[in-house]
C-alpha cells in the first residue's frame, strides 16, 4: 500500500515526540509535567494548589520569599499542609529550600521535616548544587532531623544553576542516585536564569544561547534514568511563545517545564503528554509487532517504515506515558 508524504511525515513526528522517555516504566514513572512555584508565606495561593491539575507544586522558601519573611515562611508551610490542605490531592508537594552557602538550609529542613504531617512533603528541591559535597551535605542533614528517611529516602530535585554544577552534573548525578542513604535524587532542574547570570549571557526570545547547557542537562540526566526539568517560560501571559518553547523542550528530551504560574499549566502539562494520535500510532505498532511476532514473522513495517527495536520502545514509552498520567490523575 501506498503511503502519501504527507502521513510519512506526521508519523516521523510522532515517533520523535516522546523518543525522550527511554526508561520510562509506568509502574513506577511519576508525571511531573509542569513543576510549579509557589511562594512559602502565600497561604492563599497555596491553599488554591488542589484546583489547579499540576502535577508538581513547589512551595518556595528560596527565592520566592523576602529575608525577612524566612522565618513565618517555614512555619506557614507546615501549617498549610495539616490543617489547610486536608482534600486529597493528586499534585505532588515539593519544598525548596535555602542553598547550602546561605545558612538557612538546615533550620528550613529541621522545620519543614518535623512539623509537617506524615508523608510531607514529598521531595525536596535543593538549589544551587555544584558538588557531590553538596549533595552528601543534604543527605547528612536530612539523616539527622528525619531519621526515617533511612528506610525510605526522600526524593530530591536538584537545581543545576552555574557552570560547575555544569561541569559536575555526571558525578552528581551518579553519587544522588547510588551514593546516599536518607535522600535519593530523581529530577535535575535547569535554573536558567542563575546559570545566564553566572556565565555573562543576555536571554534571548528562543533561547538559544541556552542550548548545550539544555542537551548537556538533558544528556546527563537521562545517562542516570533521571526526569529533567526544563528552564521557565517567564513571559507567563504569552501561552503562545510558552507552547512553542514546551515543545521545543519536549522534543530535546525533557520531561517536564518550570511554571511560575497556573495559567500555564493546561499548555505545559499538554506539551508534555502525548497526543491521541500519537497513542493510537503507538498501539497500532505495538498491536502489529504482536501479531508479528504470534506468527513467527521477523521484520515488518508500519505506517510506510521499517520498524526496529528503538521504535518499538518509543511506541511503548508514548502508551506508558498515557498509562501512568490516567493513574496519577485519577489515584
Amino acid at each position: 500500500m501506498q503511503v502519501s508524504r504527507s502521513k510519512l511525515k506526521q508519523s516521523f513526528h510522532r515517533i520523535r515526540l516522546l523518543s525522550s522517555q527511554a526508561y520510562l516504566n509506568a509502574g513506577t514513572y511519576r508525571p511531573r509535567r509542569a513543576v510549579m512555584y509557589v511562594p512559602g508565606m502565600d497561604v492563599r495561593k497555596m491553599k488554591k494548589v488542589p484546583s489547579l491539575g499540576v502535577d508538581s507544586v513547589v512551595f518556595d522558601l528560596e527565592d520566592g520569599v523576602a529575608a525577612d519573611e524566612k522565618t513565618t515562611a517555614r512555619n506557614t508551610i507546615p501549617d498549610v499542609l495539616t490543617n489547610q490542605l486536608t482534600v486529597p490531592m493528586t499534585t505532588e508537594v515539593v519544598v525548596r529550600v535555602n542553598g547550602l552557602s546561605s545558612g538557612l538550609m538546615q533550620e528550613d529542613l529541621r522545620s519543614i521535616l518535623t512539623q509537617s504531617p506524615t508523608g510531607y512533603p514529598e521531595a525536596l528541591m535543593i538549589p544551587k548544587v555544584q558538588s557531590t559535597a553538596d549533595v552528601d551535605e543534604v543527605d547528612r542533614i536530612v539523616g539527622e532531623v528525619c531519621p526515617v528517611a533511612k528506610d525510605q529516602p526522600l526524593p530530591l530535585f536538584l537545581l543545576i544553576e552555574d557552570p560547575l554544577a555544569l561541569l559536575n552534573l555526571r558525578d552528581i548525578c551518579y553519587h544522588g542516585t547510588k551514593n546516599c542513604s536518607s535522600v535519593v535524587a530523581q529530577v535535575i532542574v535547569f535554573g536558567s536564569d542563575d546559570y545566564l547570570a553566572a556565565i555573562g549571557g543576555v536571554r534571548s526570545e528562543d533561547a538559544s544561547e541556552l542550548l548545550y547547557a539544555r542537551q548537556t542537562i538533558v544528556t546527563h540526566a537521562k545517562a542516570f534514568h533521571l526526569q529533567v526539568i526544563d528552564l521557565v517560560h517567564i513571559d507567563f501571559k504569552n501561552l503562545l511563545s510558552l507552547e512553542r518553547q514546551s515543545k521545543e523542550g519536549a522534543n530535546m528530551g525533557f520531561t517536564g517545564k518550570q511554571v511560575i504560574h497556573p495559567g500555564q499549566v493546561e499548555t505545559v502539562q499538554k506539551a508534555f503528554s502525548p497526543s491521541q494520535e500519537q497513542i493510537t500510532w503507538a498501539i497500532g505498532l505495538i498491536d502489529t509487532y504482536d501479531e508479528h511476532q504470534r506468527h513467527g514473522r521477523g521484520a515488518f513495517s508500519y505506517e510506510g517504515r521499517m520498524i526496529d527495536k528503538p521504535l518499538l520502545l518509543q511506541a511503548k514509552n508514548i502508551v506508558n506515558l498515557n498509562n501512568a498520567i490516567l493513574t496519577a490523575s485519577s489515584s
